[in-house]
C-alpha cells in the first residue's frame, strides 16, 4: 500500500511538473532563429562558406601581439574584473577617437560604455529604452535581432520597407539604388513613436546612407521626439570613396542618439566579442543599468587588447598606415572579384557601398530549384539550401531580414559575405564557373 501511494504521489508530482507552461510570454513567437539553422546546413555540406558575417583571415598583427603582451605582460590584474563599464584604458580612447569623429567633448566614464559585443550593446538599448506599447521604427532590410529584441522588451516593431528604383541603363544595380520614401517613412512617426533603429553602413544590402536620407530621419525624430539607435558596427568599412556620416553629428542628434560599435568588425576579430555604445549620460545611465544586471562585465584581456589597436589607430589616424584606411581597400578588391564572379554566371550582384555583404538577384536560376509542392517556404530559403547541399557553396536568403508582412516581396535575392582569404573567393568561383558549364550544355 506504501508502495501504490509513493507511486500514485510521483504520478501526480511528475503530471504536475510537465502541465505547468515554462515559456516566459515574452518569448512567444521569437524562438526561431535562421542562423541555427543555415550554420548547421553550412557545418555540413559547404565547401566554401559565404554564409556568416566574420573574416576567414588573421586579425592584424599589432592587434593580437597586443592581446599576447596583456595576456604574459606580467599584470596579472588584467586577469581578474576590471571596471563593470568599461576598462578604464578602453573608454579613454573611445571617448578620444570620438571626440575628434563628432566634435565634441566626451567624458569616457559617462558617454561611453564597453559590452559583449553590438549585439549585447543592442539588447541593453532596448531593455533599457523601450517599455510596453511603445512603437520602434525599423528600416528593411534589417539585421534580424531587431525584431526579436524589440518585442522581449515589450515593444512593437514597425516597419519600412527601402525601396529598389533600380538603373535603366544597363548598369549593375547599387545599394545606393534602394531608397527610402520621405513620404511612407514620415507616415511610421505617431505618438507611440519611442525609437528608430537605424543601421549604416546596412547589413545584409551594404548601403550607406546619404547625408540627405539621414536629415530626413534626423527631422523626423526631432520633430516627434524620438530617439535613435544608430547601429555602426561596419562604420570604417565604406567604399568608392563613399563618405559614412554619424547621425549623432547632425542638428539635434546627439541628445537623442545612441551610436553602437565593434571591434570585430574594426579589427577584425568577432570572436572577442567587445563592443561599446557611445551617446548622451541621460540615456547610457539606463544602459548601465541593464549591463549590471545582465552581463555585469566584459573580458579584461579583450578590452586591453582593443585599447592599444585605438591607441595605435589614434596616432595613425587618416594616414596610409592606418588599418581603418588599409581594411577597406582590401575589401574593395574583393568586393569587386565577387561581383565579376556573381556577374559572370548570372547573378545580378546589387554593388554594395559598404560592410561585408554583397546582395544578388537569382531569378535566372529558378529552374536549377526543384518547386516543393504545397511548401510556404519562400523560394530563396529553398535556393539557398539547395545550393549549400548541391553546390556546396553557402549563403543566407534576404528574405530572412525582412518581416512576414514584407519578405515575400524579397524571395529573388541572397548575401554572400566577401569578407574572406583570397583563396576562399577563389573557390568560390570555381563553384560557380562550374555550375554556369553545367547551365550551358544541359
Amino acid at each position: 500500500l506504501t508502495g501504490v501511494k509513493a507511486s500514485n504521489s510521483l504520478s501526480f508530482s511528475l503530471q504536475a511538473k510537465m502541465s505547468r507552461p515554462v515559456q516566459a510570454r515574452r518569448l512567444e513567437g521569437i524562438d526561431k532563429n535562421i542562423w541555427v539553422e543555415f550554420v548547421k546546413l553550412a557545418a555540413t555540406y559547404s565547401k566554401v562558406n559565404l554564409g556568416q558575417g566574420f573574416p576567414d583571415f588573421p586579425a592584424p598583427d599589432f592587434l593580437t601581439e597586443a592581446f599576447t603582451r596583456a595576456l604574459g605582460g606580467g599584470n596579472h590584474m588584467l586577469h581578474q574584473y576590471t571596471r563593470a563599464f568599461g576598462h578604464p584604458p578602453l573608454v579613454k580612447v573611445l571617448a578620444q577617437l570620438f571626440e575628434k569623429l563628432l566634435r565634441r567633448d566626451l567624458d569616457p566614464m559617462t558617454n561611453v560604455m564597453v559590452t559583449v559585443g553590438a549585439y549585447q550593446a543592442l539588447f541593453c538599448c532596448f531593455q533599457a529604452l523601450v517599455d510596453e506599447g511603445d512603437e520602434v521604427i525599423i528600416i528593411e532590410p534589417f539585421f534580424d535581432c531587431y525584431e526579436p529584441m524589440v518585442k522581449m522588451a515589450g515593444g512593437t516593431p514597425v516597419f519600412v520597407p527601402l525601396r529598389l528604383n533600380p538603373p535603366k541603363d544597363g548598369k549593375l544595380m547599387s545599394s545606393a539604388d534602394w531608397h527610402l520614401d520621405p513620404a511612407e517613412l514620415a507616415s511610421k512617426f505617431s505618438a507611440r513613436t519611442k525609437a528608430i533603429v537605424l543601421n549604416s553602413p546596412n547589413n545584409p544590402l551594404g548601403k550607406v546612407f546619404s547625408r540627405g536620407e539621414l536629415g530626413l530621419i534626423a527631422e523626423l525624430c526631432v520633430k516627434h521626439d524620438v530617439l535613435c539607435i544608430s547601429d555602426e558596427v561596419y562604420e570604417w568599412l565604406v567604399y568608392d570613396g563613399k563618405q559614412h556620416i554619424r547621425i549623432a553629428s547632425l542638428q539635434g542628434m546627439w541628445d537623442r542618439t545612441v551610436i553602437i560599435g565593434s571591434a570585430g568588425k574594426t579589427f577584425s576579430a568577432t570572436g572577442w566579442k567587445v563592443g561599446w555604445v557611445v551617446g548622451p549620460d541621460r540615456l547610457l545611465q539606463h544602459l548601465r543599468t541593464v549591463h549590471q544586471n545582465s552581463v555585469y562585465h566584459c573580458a579584461t584581456i579583450a578590452q586591453e587588447a582593443v585599447a592599444q589597436g585605438f591607441q595605435r589607430e589614434l596616432m595613425l589616424y587618416g594616414k596610409p598606415e592606418s588599418y581603418f584606411v588599409q581594411l577597406p581597400k582590401e575589401l574593395q578588391q574583393k568586393r569587386d572579384w565577387l561581383v565579376q564572379s556573381l556577374d559572370a554566371v548570372g547573378m545580378k550582384p546589387i554593388v554594395p557601398e559598404g560592410t561585408y555583404f554583397l546582395v544578388a538577384d537569382i531569378s535566372l536560376f529558378k529552374s536549377d530549384v526543384p518547386d516543393v509542392p504545397n511548401s510556404d517556404e519562400p523560394y530563396d530559403y529553398r535556393f539557398a539550401k539547395w545550393m549549400v547541399k548541391n553546390k556546396g557553396l553557402a549563403a543566407i536568403p534576404l528574405s530572412a531580414f525582412y518581416s512576414e508582412a514584407h519578405k515575400n516581396n524579397y524571395t529573388n535575392f541572397i548575401r554572400f559575405c566577401f569578407a574572406k582569404e583570397e583563396a576562399t573567393l577563389k573557390a568560390a568561383n570555381d563553384i560557380l564557373q562550374k555550375w554556369k558549364q553545367e547551365k550551358t550544355s544541359s
